[in-house]
């Protein structure tokens, strides 16, 4: 598991999270690397591009890869409804979009709401993780998403957005 904290912190520790549903699980990333969050509109295909990278939107005259997360953690087929959002991140200098099924809101964790992530398989890679987050009875899985795009399975994506 990742130890550093790389989620948005407050001076006194506490954590800013984009909580979002992928399926039936909650997951969380750092607020601090969300430019937008838009509707899902049709995407243009990449030939030979892994089943996750649904393709390439403009944004404003900058060509963005949409990586759709349902399929890159092997949650099955993903449904595109009224609800289907795109998170627009923001990491390092590159912008990507990210498919998730919706956005719940803005959470602020306190240092004793995050536990280290247990190990697990499917398509969630350990590194990638930051922790599980608790709020009442809810969960987020807290994602390392910066880690988690630079991961060389994503090298497609870093292409696509240093090309642009």
């Amino acid at each position: 598991m990742h130890t550093g904290v790389s989620v948005s912190e407050a001076s006194n520790n506490e954590m800013e999270v984009l909580s979002f549903r992928l399926g039936k699980e909650e997951y969380g990333i750092s607020i601090l690397k969300v430019q937008e969050i838009r509707g899902y509109d049709a995407v243009t295909r990449i030939a030979n591009a892994p089943a996750f990278l649904k393709g390439v939107i403009n944004l404003r005259g900058q060509i963005v890869p949409i990586v759709d997360m349902r399929i890159k953690f092997a949650l099955g087929q993903a449904e595109y409804d009224a609800f289907t959002v795109v998170i627009i991140l923001n990491i390092g200098r590159q912008v990507i979009g990210m498919v998730v099924d919706s956005v719940s809101d803005v959470i602020t964790l306190a240092p004793e709401q995050v536990r280290p992530a247990p190990s697990i398989g499917g398509g969630i890679d350990a590194d990638h993780l930051l922790g599980l987050g608790t709020v009442g009875e809810r969960m987020l899985i807290l994602l390392d998403i910066e880690r988690l795009m630079a991961s060389p399975e994503m090298g497609l994506v870093a292409t696509v957005a240093d090309a642009a």
